[in-house]
């Protein structure tokens, strides 16, 4: 075991209501995580054998990178993060998320839940982008990515702090006896969210290996009252990039993880229980099949935009310096779009951006959602189809006319 366990007695709050089964005192085991320190872990040769080729499977992904596809991180990182709110239990239709994400940046209001799904979406980035790249990785920072994840929910609790009460998982709401798992007191919880930094910027061990006991130590810790989960897979795609895995695509593994939600779990408990190398085998298997799943629709979204210059072509054919051009370069990176975010994508004005959406809707490449004229949003064909079988693990089918 990574840890102890420690027998401790609960004793009902008078000032909280509760039934008379849970006013009663009673018992539940705390877990006091072992700190990562500069363990070196040592791996079984099958284990050693999936991680390095589910790198092989993530570097192969990025390397194969080009500018005119480049758009299609934002894609997969969207993919990534509304997938890691699926693992907790928030569900939208991709449909609904996409538009909602149009609609607000025309300053119209959406869904609380759609809100904090987006919020999500956009800690992911904040995590990718900034965190990713700053000297030291800290708990603060981790603080900064849960407070931008929490501060669009419907109740949020203590956006970007570190708990200051006992949390536990399972069982009932008024006390943790009878959880599945009972998290580190509250005052055990800075130093090792200290050691969790550490270990976070240090080298000791490959990348994906670093990630996943990471990943695995932070869920232990569980430092905050709620999002840990999200919180904990936003680390994943912040340890990639800080080590060069993924630097232009991030493994939407959420998509997996969510597929096999017990045996995510299941993983999570191997770890604390000293089986590290079976949860490792799992998130190495994981993050292979999250690899491939994208590298599969990497290639579809570029048979999608070819299908798009085609339409384009035999519609007109514009100059080769003609705003459409580029607007279906940025496009994979907006399941919905308005006219404004595609000026900002391209950095054309949005008169010659909206010269091009008359084009490119005329050639069928986009549709326009809702009859409002003065707030107009567009779907790219075909796009979100292929975005709704990724998120759902499918094995992508290619567009056709």
């Amino acid at each position: 075991m990574r840890g102890r366990l420690e027998r401790r007695t609960w004793r009902h709050d008078p000032t909280v209501y509760a039934t008379p089964r849970l006013r009663r005192a009673c018992s539940y085991d705390v877990f006091f995580p072992d700190p990562l320190g500069d363990e070196v872990f040592d791996l079984p040769a099958d284990v050693a054998a999936v991680m390095s080729e589910a790198e092989r499977e993530v570097l192969e992904l990025n390397h194969l990178a080009d500018p005119a596809l480049k758009s299609l991180s934002r894609l997969l990182l969207r993919t990534e993060s509304i997938a890691s709110s699926k693992v907790e239990g928030m569900h939208a239709d991709i449909r609904s998320v996409a538009r909602a994400e149009a609609r607000r940046s025309l300053g119209r209001s959406i869904s609380r839940q759609v809100a904090e799904i987006i919020a999500n979406i956009d800690a992911m980035q904040k995590g990718v982008d900034q965190v990713a790249t700053s000297d030291l990785l800290t708990p603060q920072e981790l603080c900064e990515i849960h407070e931008a994840l929490m501060s669009q929910g419907i109740i949020p609790l203590n956006p970007g702090k570190i708990r200051d009460r006992q949390n536990w998982i399972g069982g009932n709401d008024t006390n943790p006896c009878g959880a599945a798992y009972v998290p580190p007191p509250p005052e055990e919880v800075p130093a090792l969210m200290e050691d969790l930094g550490a270990f976070c910027n240090s080298d000791l061990h490959p990348p994906l290996v670093q990630a996943a006991i990471a990943h695995a130590q932070f869920e232990t810790i569980h430092p905050f009252d709620d999002g840990n989960g999200r919180t904990g897979r936003a680390l994943l795609q912040v340890l990639l990039r800080r080590r060069g895995l993924a630097p232009e695509f991030v493994p939407p593994v959420s998509i997996v993880f969510h597929k096999r939600r017990d045996s995510y779990i299941r993983g999570l408990t191997d770890f604390r229980d000293g089986r590290v190398g079976d949860w490792l085998l799992l998130f190495g298997e994981a993050m292979a099949q999250a690899a491939q799943l994208a590298l599969s629709y990497r290639h579809l979204v570029s048979d999608l935009q070819e299908f798009w210059r085609e339409r384009v072509r035999e519609s007109g054919n514009p100059r080769s310096d003609a705003a459409a051009w580029s607007v279906i370069d940025a496009l994979p990176a907006f399941p919905a779009v308005t006219v404004a975010a595609a000026a900002d994508a391209i950095g054309r004005s949005e008169q010659n951006v909206r010269n091009a959406f008359e084009q490119l809707e005329d050639a069928g490449v986009l549709s326009r959602i809702g009859s409002s004229r003065r707030y107009r949003v567009w779907e790219p064909r075909g796009l979100l189809d292929l975005i709704s079988e990724l998120e759902n693990g499918m094995l992508p089918r290619a567009e056709s006319d």
